[in-house]
């Protein structure tokens, strides 16, 4: 659910992987492994795309009414 809300949050934005990866400071591999599923980011990592994107942890992590 993490991968889905932040690539439809990255093209929202009209933002490439490779753009928020250097954002966050890691590599587009990893990011795309975010984007995927196959690896869940740090708090740290979190509280970064939550500022980036300007959503609370609890929307970025999928705890939101529909």
């Amino acid at each position: 659910m993490l991968g889905d809300i932040l690539k439809d949050l990255r093209k929202e934005k009209n933002l490439t992987q490779e753009q928020i990866s250097k954002m966050i400071g890691v590599n587009q591999n990893t990011y795309s492994y975010y984007e995927n599923n196959k690896v869940e980011p740090d708090i740290k990592t979190l509280i970064k795309l939550a500022d980036i994107f300007k959503v609370s942890l609890d929307y970025l992590t999928g705890r939101f009414d529909k």
